[in-house]
């Protein structure tokens, strides 16, 4: 059986840059007829003319591929930048975000297991410690986002995985990863961290106390809206365990999708940048205008988080998010007001893309448990893109300057 991609030596100190290891890495070996680029790799099957060579492929005591819903190679050079740039040992991929975060808790996770997590998780996420796991009889802690006590507390009292997010989608919350990395391992738990919104060029849990990291490289690490995945990186024994249950249950990457992304990551290191920058002017835009209540974005000195995201990244990555005055009938306002936007379920991308949680991040949940997660109704989610900032906040102002506030009702 073929093994995922992994490289137990990691990136030593003084190795290439973030930027110039997210365009060579995983792009090594033979090319067919000597292609500079990595080529998309379409066959379901891979021939072998000596049966003892085939075996040992078969047998993991030989690199090679047999079939694409275990390995394909273009998959194999997408996997391999993940795992360079977030520093870990092993590496494998899935058909989307989800595929990669379900794949692997039910890999880990049995019936009697105990998972602590936050509450301020994606919404696809939540479902699955609300309605999926404890379907299966897997215990589900979900702890107060901002009380890093209480999730100390609740790992103390015994769990298997301890799940973090952060930032979160969609307010953009920090937790501590080194501290509550630390916390778990000392009662034996495995900790995943979906590192989505930050990318691995603005933090790498790994080397913040992680086992697990998890992307859905659908958004930033493709950048173009244009291809799902997911991927899953860390320790060796663990994705192991993790690709053993994605290559029976079949969620694998397709090879063009993988083409898509691992172009995508070649600019990864440049597009962060421009958005980290951008992000920031506009958040402090943001911060002083009129018709905005509060701004959710941990670059700003007056997020909660904001010392903790000092701390533990480089960047603060592109992805902010604001409540308006005027409640939904404001946002459903603004929105088709902005020029430079697209209004989709999506983030990451080269465009600007906004939207409320009640359509994007956190479509699947009712208004309730929106509400319990501290998602204001009047959220808007605005991820941005590589346009010139200038645009964007005039787009912004424009939009804000036209909203129509909800009418105050009678006796209200």
């Amino acid at each position: 059986m073929h093994r995922p991609s992994k490289n137990k030596s990691q990136n030593k100190k003084g190795d290439a840059g973030l930027g110039t290891r997210g365009v060579w890495a995983g792009e090594k070996g033979k090319r067919w007829e000597r292609a500079t680029q990595i080529p998309v790799a379409l066959s379901v099957s891979f021939g072998y003319d000596d049966v003892d060579e085939w075996l040992k492929v078969a047998q993991g005591e030989t690199q090679g591929h047999i079939y694409s819903r275990n390995t394909n190679p273009t998959v194999a050079a997408f996997e391999e930048k993940v795992r360079d740039l977030e520093m870990a040992e092993a590496v494998t991929s899935f058909s989307s975000g989800m595929g990669a975060i379900s794949n692997t808790l039910f890999a880990l996770l049995s019936p009697g297991d105990r998972i602590v997590s936050i509450k301020d998780t994606y919404g696809g996420t939540n479902k699955l410690f609300i309605e999926f796991l404890p379907r299966f009889g897997i215990k589900v802690a979900l702890c107060d986002t901002n009380d890093h006590k209480a999730i100390e507390a609740a790992i103390g009292r015994g769990c298997k995985v301890v799940y973090l997010e952060s930032p979160t989608n969609p307010t953009v919350k920090v937790v501590d990863l080194g501290r509550l990395a630390a916390a778990a391992h000392r009662h034996g738990a495995v900790v995943i961290v979906d590192n989505t919104l930050a990318t691995p060029i603005n933090q790498q849990p790994v080397k913040l106390g992680a086992d697990l990291v998890i992307h859905s490289a659908t958004k930033f690490l493709g950048g173009h809206a244009d291809a799902l995945g997911g991927v899953v990186c860390g320790a060796a024994d663990l994705v192991a365990r993790i690709y053993h249950f994605r290559e029976i249950t079949g969620a694998c990457l397709d090879p063009m999708a993988a083409y898509l992304l691992l172009r995508g990551m070649k600019t990864l290191h440049l597009r962060i940048a421009r958005q980290n920058e951008s992000a920031l002017k506009i958040a402090r835009f943001l911060e002083s205008h009129r018709h905005v209540t509060r701004v959710f974005y941990p670059g700003l000195e007056s997020h909660e988080h904001h010392e903790i995201a000092r701390k533990q990244m480089r960047g603060f990555g592109g992805v902010l998010s604001f409540a308006l005055k005027g409640g939904f009938d404001a946002v459903k306002s603004f929105l088709p007001r902005l020029r430079y936007a697209h209004l989709a379920a999506n983030l990451g991308a080269v465009e600007t893309v906004a939207g409320p949680p009640a359509t994007t991040s956190h479509v699947e949940s009712t208004q309730e448990e929106r509400a319990a997660a501290g998602i204001p109704e009047a959220l808007i989610r605005y991820s941005v893109g590589i346009e010139d900032c200038e645009d964007l906040m005039a787009d912004l102002r424009n939009a804000l300057e036209k909203v129509v506030p909800a009418k105050r009702r009678p006796n209200s």
